[in-house]
């Protein structure tokens, strides 16, 4: 990882995500859930308001040590408890259905191994346990579509991993989720960026 990765993107990330209309969505996405949530992509903490006081315990899952430093004081304000649990999705340090419900925003977008977080969501999740997501991804139109398959290289470069033709709802429904609830639309912005997802799904065992 070089500099610019673990010391910029982090950074950016905060800033970028953390705006008034980005913290509508994730007060929005983390309403609902409750007792001990599971939170990948935990990044700066930005969700850490938006949490419900229903929620009793968050463990996160982190792999941005800079992210985690920028966090430190959110944490540390936080009245729910927050403890870590592994630094990558794919390898979630918990035992089996030991959480009541998982939340991500804008990271599936950028998991190497998107398929096998997820698998290891539903491992850890409770029969029955909710999953709430938020995310950008594919685009429905052709035309933005295409641009967002020509920018993709220079998306993961520039935003360290992260891809512009995922889609958060088909890669949802693939790990065997069964959803909900979703709602898409274009938010303000370039196209290839603002087709934002939110959903709503649980583990179906």
């Amino acid at each position: 990882m070089g500099f610019y990765s673990k010391h910029i993107v982090p950074r950016l990330i905060d800033k970028m995500c953390g705006t008034p209309a980005m913290q509508q969505g994730r007060d929005a996405v983390a309403a609902g859930l409750s007792g001990t949530v599971l939170e990948i992509g935990f990044g700066s903490g930005l969700n850490i308001k938006s949490y419900a006081p229903e929620i009793e315990l968050v463990y996160a899952v982190e792999p941005a040590l800079t992210a985690r430093k920028i966090a430190v004081p959110r944490i540390a304000a936080s009245p729910i408890p927050i403890q870590y649990a592994g630094l990558h999705g794919e390898t979630v340090a918990l035992d089996d259905n030991s959480c009541d419900g998982a939340l991500c925003t804008f990271t599936l977008c950028t998991i190497p191994g998107v398929e096998q977080a997820l698998a290891e969501l539903r491992r850890v999740l409770k029969p029955g346990g909710k999953f709430h997501f938020l995310e950008h991804g594919l685009a429905p139109d052709t035309k933005t579509q295409t641009w967002q398959r020509r920018l993709d290289p220079l998306e993961k470069r520039l935003a360290d991993g992260c891809h512009l033709t995922r889609d958060p709802v088909e890669l949802v429904k693939a790990a065997g989720f069964e959803l909900e609830f979703v709602h898409s639309e274009y938010t303000k912005g370039p196209k290839p960026w603002v087709f934002i997802t939110f959903g709503q799904a649980i583990n179906a065992k």
